[in-house]
């Protein structure tokens, strides 16, 4: 076991796959020389040299759309979209060509393709630089959609994502990237024992695509999270001494619907917590499947606590992101209902 932060632990599955299999290749813009905006690929252009690690142009639809191709002739991309908010000219790409190519020519084809990007905030970067468009990707069939919340989790997960046949769209949480994050403060406490600087494997080992983990056994309300949030959730609980249940999905589709499922009918009580909007978010698929398996279990609404329906407020991104106070402040009230 290494102690390892997120961006190491990234970093660590592409060596590690890279080292296994000739066939990954890694690019996106700066990845290479400067090794990424993030450090995510620090070193790995130097080890594999330049034609398995490489630099592209500013053209998320070009990388997107090589990297498709390199898929179906049988390579294996990890390729990076430098923040989730640049993804965008790209969706069409991924959405038409990517998600599509096995149903299209009925299985002669394939898309190995792994797509990283940061997403979220936290580092004060505003409308262009913070957002969590997750609910996008996990409309379209034949996507796979994950978002890790530790290092742990994170390597496991990327070795999956890269030899999973089918594309990944694999979302990392920029404020859990270098160190422990207690759900509260503007920079991780490096004091603050938590899965964001944790304990990894050495070696190759994988996380399964489409598993959540209980993070905390409770059984009073059961807490939805990813990412982030899964700390928001955790604070939000140790400060008002309800006993929640804390399920981290890791993988939004495919969803683990057992488990939820599962916690729900024993708890009464479901609450739904993400950093994107609220409207349309992935919290209105996860109550609208609550509700249809849980109906007769549940006590009382569902509720859920997300970001505002704005576009992302600069200069108010801490009272954007749900956290520990308004999430507490729900809990409780949930736990008033009748």
């Amino acid at each position: 076991m290494a102690e390892m932060t997120m961006v190491e632990a990234i970093r660590d599955a592409m060596d590690i796959k890279m080292g296994q299999d000739k066939d990954v290749v890694v690019f996106g813009e700066d990845v290479g020389y400067f090794g990424g905006v993030f450090r995510c690929t620090a070193g790995l252009q130097e080890k594999y040299g330049t034609n398995r690690v490489f630099d592209c142009p500013i053209n998320e639809s070009g990388i997107v759309g090589v990297g498709i191709g390199m898929a179906a002739y049988g390579l294996r991309p990890c390729v990076e979209v430098q923040f989730a908010d640049y993804i965008y000219p790209a969706y069409d790409q991924i959405v038409s060509e990517a998600a599509r190519l096995r149903y299209r020519s009925a299985g002669d084809f394939t898309a190995p393709i792994t797509i990283r990007t940061p997403c979220g905030g936290g580092i004060f970067g505003g409308q262009t630089h913070s957002q969590s468009p997750e609910a996008l990707f996990t409309h379209v069939a034949g996507l796979k959609t994950v978002i890790p919340s530790n290092p742990y989790d994170a390597k496991g997960l990327l070795i999956s994502a890269i030899e999973d046949d089918d594309p990944v769209i694999f979302f990392e949480p920029k404020r859990l990237y270098n160190g422990p994050f207690d759900g509260h403060h503007e920079r991780p406490s490096q004091s603050w024992a938590g899965h964001a600087w944790g304990e990894v494997p050495q070696g190759h080992y994988t996380v399964p695509i489409g598993k959540a983990a209980v993070r905390r056994e409770g059984q009073d309300v059961t807490i939805l999270a990813y990412g982030t949030m899964v700390y928001v959730a955790e604070a939000a609980v140790n400060e008002t001494g309800i006993d929640a249940e804390i399920i981290d999905l890791r993988s939004l589709l495919p969803m683990d619907i057992e488990t939820i499922e599962t916690s729900v009918n024993k708890t009464g009580r479901c609450m739904i917590v993400h950093e994107a909007t609220l409207t349309s978010g992935f919290g209105a698929e996860l109550a609208a499947q609550v509700q249809e398996r849980c109906f007769y279990h549940l006590e009382v609404p569902i509720e859920r606590v997300t970001g505002w329906d704005t576009p992302y407020p600069h200069a108010q991104e801490w009272d954007y992101f749900p956290g520990p106070k308004r999430v507490g402040k729900a809990l409780v009230a949930m736990m008033e209902e009748i």
